[in-house]
């Protein structure tokens, strides 16, 4: 061979070399995944409508004086109970007794006028027996001593009164219940009327919970509900027993009262989810995904679709209509007998193939490996036995 053909041979060997080494690598394929499916189909809706509420008794008191002073003490505290006659608060009495001091002076003074034209009357009925004096002056004598029996009278009413006044500074409460709040403390100067002490009072035990506009027409004194505790597994059973004639002016929500059983009903203050079943939707077929099937897409929502023919992914979009406990319900974008990925949705792409992903059976121990354990256990002692026995032989 020439020697010119050989060199050409080696360039061209070399060149084929430089380029396979300065190409790009092949790209590894994209794995196979394993995703969870779920068959889509309609499902009835659950739940109903679910609102929050508080226990709240149904007589609420709010104590006040009945005049107005400085509070110098105040016994009842939050969450106290009291029982009818307890004292709650007291105001500063001194002015109060000054003044039913001055009324008592003033009966003991209208009470001298009375008894002195009482005396009068009778010194001169004697004299208009005896005809030193005229009838008119006897009448005279007669009206001076009505009108000072008027004037005691008025005093005594006075008196009663301002000790009333005096009595008024002590604040007692009218029943037993619950102190649920206190707006006012010692020191505090308040007019008569203003609340002071606030008290749930023993009995019956209400519900309350706020319903929009758009609904309230459907909840009627009467109808049932369940409210549930919060974190307890079962439900009481109540009843509407009143509904807002208007709306709370900043919610525009109505407030709805439900009558709880007494023996049944939870503490004061607790917060409880009402479900009205004049609300209630369970009759409602509708698509529900759980909602760690969705993918955001942009501003809207999606699913993966698996294709069963070539057993890929596609992203499917969906309006979302409302909640269902955990799950979401799917308003359009899908049809029943889709089947959609439930898990790992994050990491597909669009056409990626996937497997279906099947969850590992734990493997028994299998008895026939048990059964030659035991053979084998057992059959040690023999062979020891027949061994021993041939080398005595």
């Amino acid at each position: 061979m020439r020697p010119t053909t050989l060199l050409k041979r080696s360039f061209l060997l070399a060149s084929m070399a430089a380029l396979a080494a300065c190409s790009k690598p092949a790209p590894p394929l994209e794995p196979v995944r394993s995703v969870k499916l779920i068959t889509v189909g309609e499902q009835p809706l659950q739940l109903g409508t679910e609102f929050a509420g508080e226990v709240r008794a149904r007589v609420e008191a709010r104590m006040g004086f009945r005049v107005g002073g400085k509070i110098t003490r105040r016994q009842a505290e939050l969450g106290q109970r009291v029982k009818a006659g307890d004292v709650l608060a007291q105001l500063d009495p001194q002015d109060y007794q000054l003044a039913t001091s001055a009324a008592k002076a003033q009966v003991a003074a209208a009470q001298t006028n009375r008894d002195l034209a009482a005396a009068d009357y009778r010194r001169f009925k004697d004299l208009r027996e005896q005809n030193f004096i005229s009838g008119a002056e006897l009448e005279r004598r007669d009206a001076a001593l009505k009108a000072a029996q008027a004037q005691l009278e008025q005093a005594q009413a006075q008196l009663a009164g301002q000790g009333n006044q005096a009595g008024y500074t002590t604040l007692v409460a009218d029943a037993a219940g619950v102190v649920t709040a206190v707006d006012a403390e010692p020191g505090q100067v308040v007019a008569a009327g203003t609340p002071v002490v606030r008290i749930a009072l023993d009995g019956p035990r209400d519900a309350l919970f706020s319903v929009p506009e758009d609904r309230v027409t459907r909840i009627k004194p009467g109808s049932a509900v369940e409210v549930r505790p919060w974190g307890a597994s079962s439900a009481i059973k109540g009843l509407v027993r009143e509904v807002a004639a208007s709306a709370d002016p900043v919610t525009r929500t109505f407030t709805v009262k439900v009558t709880l059983d007494a023996k049944e009903s939870p503490a004061l203050g607790t917060t409880v989810t009402v479900t009205p079943n004049a609300l209630e939707r369970s009759v409602v077929q509708a698509i529900k995904l759980p909602t760690s099937a969705l993918r955001q897409d942009g501003k809207s929502a999606a699913v993966w679709v698996l294709d069963t023919a070539s057993m890929t992914v596609r992203l499917q979009p969906v309006v979302i209509a409302t909640a269902d406990g955990n799950d979401v319900v799917i308003a359009s974008g899908l049809q029943p007998g889709m089947q959609v990925v439930v898990a790992g949705v994050h990491v597909l792409s669009p056409g990626q193939k996937v497997s279906i992903y099947k969850p590992k059976e734990a493997v028994a121990p299998a008895n026939g490996a048990q059964g030659a354990t035991k053979n084998i256990a057992s059959s040690a002692p023999a062979a020891a036995a027949s061994a021993a026995a041939g080398s005595s032989k």
